[in-house]
């Protein structure tokens, strides 16, 4: 186990290429067979190439989007260049930040379904600075602070603890002193759209996350009606526990074609969800 979170996190930092072909594995009829997936703040595209191998080995089509990071404007653009190279329905992946890319460009008519993995959901008008301070706070987002430049990062001391903790602490080391900026700009902007509003939804939710809350995550899964999956997991859990969210992603990809695995609804959450409304501060869009 250990050599192979030492190499899925080496992964994070190898700089791969931006798309991985498409192996010649026979996908059922009917599937997405296109998956982009947008990564967050202060890592880059290759925070994705665990779940990226899975999902190419079973020959899917996965495009890694390389976000600027500079505004939404520019992640999102990044993000619909990235689909407007696929062919046919496309499952749009975001982690973290990524979420809120994917809220703002995900009504492609080419994206069939979204999938968030430890990720913000905004509704139209709200932004990651708007839920940040709604929300409860979490070890890793009191660290997250500006530079000079108004750049954000997360204090490195506090990063391999908040953001990497079921990763081996020289790994967690190493991605803090390798940190990608937020431009604090991306953190104010406000989305415009919520295209989880008219697209299928799905979400994965990380236990252990010290970055945004469980109860926070679980709280968009709810307002989004989305099918929901738990990891035992912190923020890196798309490391870490690679293979619990392709399968995650892979369902949303067979939906639509009759052949989906069994998912969970997230029923159960709506008793908690007038508690939790009130704790991160954003309007529920489901019945009572």
């Amino acid at each position: 186990m250990r050599n192979l979170l030492l190499s899925a996190a080496a992964a994070l930092m190898a700089g791969a290429s931006i798309t991985a072909p498409a192996q010649s594995a026979e996908l059922p009829k009917g599937a997405a067979h296109n998956i982009v997936l947008v990564h967050g703040a202060f890592v880059d595209q290759t925070s994705w190439k665990p779940v990226a191998d899975i999902l190419t080995k079973k020959g899917y089509n996965v495009t890694l989007v390389e976000n600027p990071l500079t505004s939404l404007a520019a992640d999102v653009d990044a993000t619909k260049q990235a689909l407007a190279g696929q062919n046919g329905k496309t499952i749009l992946v975001g982690h973290s930040w990524g979420g809120v890319v994917i809220t703002q460009a995900g009504d492609d008519p080419k994206v069939s379904a979204l999938v968030y993995v430890s990720a913000f959901a905004p509704d139209v008008g709200q932004s990651l600075a708007t839920l940040a301070k709604s929300g409860p706070s979490t070890e890793g987002a009191a660290a997250i602070h500006p530079d000079e430049k108004g750049d954000l990062y997360i204090d490195p001391k506090v990063f391999p603890s908040a953001v990497a903790a079921d990763l081996p602490p020289e790994i967690g080391v190493s991605l803090a002193n390798h940190q990608l900026p937020l431009n604090h700009t991306a953190f104010e902007a406000p989305v415009d759209i919520a295209a989880w509003r008219d697209k299928p939804t799905f979400y994965v939710i990380s236990t252990k996350d010290k970055v945004i809350a469980p109860e926070v995550q679980k709280m968009f899964a709810v307002r989004m009606h989305a099918h929901t999956t738990e990891v035992a997991g912190s923020h890196a859990s798309l490391v870490v526990h690679a293979k619990e969210i392709a399968a995650a992603i892979e369902k949303a990809a067979l939906v639509k074609c009759g052949t989906a695995p069994g998912t969970v609804v997230p029923g159960a959450l709506t008793a908690s969800a007038g508690k939790l409304e009130r704790v991160v501060g954003i309007e529920p869009t489901y019945a009572a």
